[in-house]
């Protein structure tokens, strides 16, 4: 009988289950969220992009709200009065009824909660990027992997769920453009900073500062880096090294994302990078990194490549200006071109025999099913087959290469990759940027 077992207990049992799908005793369910079908979630980062979470996240039961600023936290408990309050989540997580965790942190904290998390047993959804070095993002996926079979995870690219991502696959795949052989995405986007704000003022008796610091390196409070609008403050900080991976973490992971669905790859053999001058301090804003791809079962060897900060690939046709596609994807075959942004793609034949006549569009009940519902999905993944559209191998995978891209920028010159390994085979330099040094008491893999 179910009242012998924790409602806890039984969800997870439940999605472990072999059948896939998760089964209750006939007539324990009114309906598909009674209360002995709800998770019990800790929402970890309680506000700012948090709030996107809100509406999904009623549904369930939000058991723990935790975030560094208290104000913050009073703001969410006015949606979650029965959750309990923490400015700590190593103290959050090891709240004992918790069955999942939803990761709406600072960046440099997101694979140090993801890892904790899946350690003791929570279902994830981790916002993006999934880590800030190539270690933290290869561990959440080793992590995940030991526990494939009892835990649902999802990376925080929630673009993934708009159709036009399926669209552009199915085109490539059934071979529209012919034999596909490069790719290259890009985005617009430019915040030119100078260095860390220097130090200024106190921070307020609400705000944990130290806390807000984690597991980076000390830097002094200015104001600036909470002066930014609801769910769009991460660009005050995400542009320092310290504090996040500059665009390549921020909307490089969600348009990367568009190509990376219809490419099917998995880690690159080298990276190469090229942008403004080295800084320190801050990430660069000028930036291209191109990334080679070994053949697989339906295409042959590729490059991808991603451009940021006003650098660009050339466009296919000189009446199409890529420049006023703010993030987008330019996918390059033997036969034509596709480019697309996130919402919509056009189709460019090109060459005396690309006709067409060899292309013979999907039917309607052959196209991928839609997601509809990013949050939902993984939602369902926790209490049924645990399938998401980007668990933490698919979003790992995509942050290694991006985060390769940048050591690569950083050395200076051309990196080979045993994805295998985890090593780049030339450079002694780069293989010691593939983690991140953080301060004393700090454990990733707690």
């Amino acid at each position: 009988m179910i009242s012998n077992v924790s409602r806890r207990q039984f969800v997870k049992r439940s999605a472990a289950a072999g059948t896939g799908f998760l089964i209750l005793p006939s007539g324990v369910l009114s309906g598909a969220n009674a209360p002995s079908n709800k998770l019990n979630i800790a929402l970890i980062g309680a506000h700012g992009r948090a709030t996107a979470h809100y509406r999904g996240l009623k549904n369930e039961n939000v058991v723990a709200l935790c975030d560094i600023d208290e104000t913050k936290i009073a703001l969410a408990a006015k949606e979650f009065p029965k959750a309990k309050h923490y400015v700590d989540w190593r103290k959050a997580i090891e709240q004992k009824d918790i069955d999942a965790v939803v990761i709406c942190t600072l960046d440099h904290t997101h694979a140090f909660i993801a890892n904790w998390a899946m350690n003791r047993g929570y279902h994830v959804y981790c916002e993006k990027p999934l880590g800030l070095s190539v270690e933290e993002v290869r561990l959440c996926r080793e992590t995940y992997l030991k526990n494939k079979n009892k835990l649902a995870t999802q990376h925080g690219t929630q673009r993934h769920a708009k159709p036009n991502f399926n669209r552009v696959s199915e085109l490539i795949r059934d071979g529209i453009i012919g034999e596909l052989n490069t790719v290259y995405t890009w985005g617009n986007r430019q915040l030119r900073k100078p260095g860390y704000p220097p130090a200024e003022g106190k921070p307020p008796k609400t705000l944990h500062y130290d806390l807000w610091i984690g597991p980076s390196s000390f830097h002094p409070y200015n104001p600036v880096y909470f002066s930014g609008k609801p769910g769009m403050n991460c660009l005050n900080w995400n542009m320092y090294w310290d504090f996040g991976a500059g665009q390549v973490g921020d909307m490089g992971s969600h348009t990367m994302d568009l190509a990376w669905n219809a490419i099917d790859a998995k880690l690159p053999l080298s990276a190469q990078a090229e942008g403004e001058e080295y800084n320190p301090e801050v990430t660069p804003v000028e930036f291209k990194a191109v990334f080679e791809h070994p053949a697989n079962d339906w295409r042959p060897a590729i490059k991808v490549s991603w451009y940021q900060g006003g650098m660009m690939p050339n466009s296919p046709m000189k009446y199409i200006d890529l420049n006023k596609i703010g993030h987008g994807a330019l996918f390059k075959g033997s036969k034509g071109f596709i480019v697309s942004d996130f919402d919509s793609r056009v189709v460019i034949p090109y060459g005396d025999d690309a006709d067409l006549t060899y292309y013979e569009p999907r039917k309607e009940n052959e196209l991928e099913p839609p997601i509809e519902d990013f949050q939902q999905e993984w939602i369902d993944a926790c209490k049924g087959d645990l399938k998401t559209s980007c668990d933490f191998e698919y979003g790992a995978d995509l942050m290694e290469q991006m985060l390769l891209g940048l050591v690569a920028y950083q050395v200076g010159e051309k990196i080979e990759y045993d994805g295998t390994k985890g090593r780049v085979t030339n450079n002694d330099k780069a293989n010691e940027l593939l983690r991140r040094e953080y301060r004393s008491g700090w454990t990733l893999d707690g």
